[in-house]
């Protein structure tokens, strides 16, 4: 009885480390990706973390007030395979982003592509 017990343990303990990593893992569904909106302004801040990049960007919005925008992009590792690198985006670039809006209005797109203000753009912009 003892073995049987150890036994179905071990097999758990090995089955549940293999869920917990897809678990940590957060899914887009915050975005609404049949809607695509386009932010142009400056870039504040850059983080090429794991396990997604962000950029946070001041836009001016219609009254001409600034907000921040944050800017959820992909995996580094795959990003650094596609040409990005930890320097891409700098404070003070002008960009214009294409992204998925949130769902509930927020001030949060998810990366769909870049154009740097010297034209070079980055993810798709068609």
């Amino acid at each position: 009885m003892r073995k049987h017990w150890l036994a179905l343990s071990t097999v758990a303990f090995v089955a549940g480390s293999f869920v917990l990593p897809s678990a940590a893992h957060h899914a887009a569904s915050m975005f609404d990706r049949t809607q695509t909106i386009e932010l142009s302004g400056e870039v504040v801040e850059f983080q090429w973390t794991s396990p997604h990049i962000w950029i946070q960007v001041n836009v001016e919005n219609d009254a001409g007030e600034i907000e921040e925008w944050s800017v959820e992009g992909g995996v580094p590792n795959r990003l650094y395979r596609q040409g990005w690198r930890p320097n891409s985006f700098e404070p003070g670039d002008q960009v214009m982003i294409r992204g998925n809006p949130m769902r509930d209005g927020g001030k949060a797109v998810l990366f769909i592509g870049a154009r740097l203000d010297d034209g070079s753009t980055l993810g798709r912009l068609e």
